[in-house]
């Protein structure tokens, strides 16, 4: 079985036009998690052509090992963010799926990301409260509670300071300004 691991790939649709368009081109996916692709057996790879399929549609072939490890860090991270399954610290978290030392993955991704995993972390959980905001169908504490929060008012002052505006500014202001996640750094 042949896989690849793929860039900007960070949510349930991302999978849904890939598998679609690899099929397309009548490549047969197997297997699909977010940033890998497994195919069968019997499909004829060329990787210029998946290459050109996903450059096509806004993703990118990783090729290089420690650009697929921090690949692997991104989706772990938003993954383990989307399904609250984080119920370890970062360091245990990436550590116990990479198995890998923390120090090493840190030091690598800051060093390729210009970012810490932690700060890059915290903005997927604030980029995560602005759509809890928008929806407006929880509260605040809510939203705290279901993103890992010890407290409200933990998450307010991170959410200012990322965004520059409090939670209840940005609920009411017409605008707002949220990321796609392959977009935080």
């Amino acid at each position: 079985m042949t896989s690849v691991k793929v860039k900007n790939m960070v949510c349930d649709r991302c999978k849904s036009v890939l598998k679609s368009e690899l099929e397309k081109n009548g490549l047969r996916v197997t297997h699909i998690e977010l940033g890998e692709i497994q195919f069968g057996e019997d499909s004829n790879i060329e990787i210029n052509k998946i290459r050109e399929i996903l450059v096509r549609n806004g993703f990118e072939l990783v090729v290089d090992h420690k650009e697929k490890i921090i690949n692997t860090i991104k989706n772990l991270l938003i993954i383990g963010l989307k399904n609250q399954t984080m119920n370890q610290n970062l360091s245990e978290y990436l550590g116990d799926k990479i198995n890998r030392d923390y120090s090493v993955l840190s030091k690598l991704f800051s060093a390729h990301e210009g970012i810490t995993i932690e700060k890059y972390f915290i903005g997927l959980k604030i980029e995560k409260a602005k759509e809890l905001i928008q929806m407006r169908d929880k509260t605040f504490s809510e939203i705290a509670y279901q993103l890992g929060y010890n407290s409200s008012s933990h998450l307010a002052k991170q959410f200012k300071t990322s965004t520059g505006m409090s939670m209840g500014a940005y609920q009411k202001a017409r605008e707002w300004n949220r990321k796609p996640y392959d977009k935080i750094v």
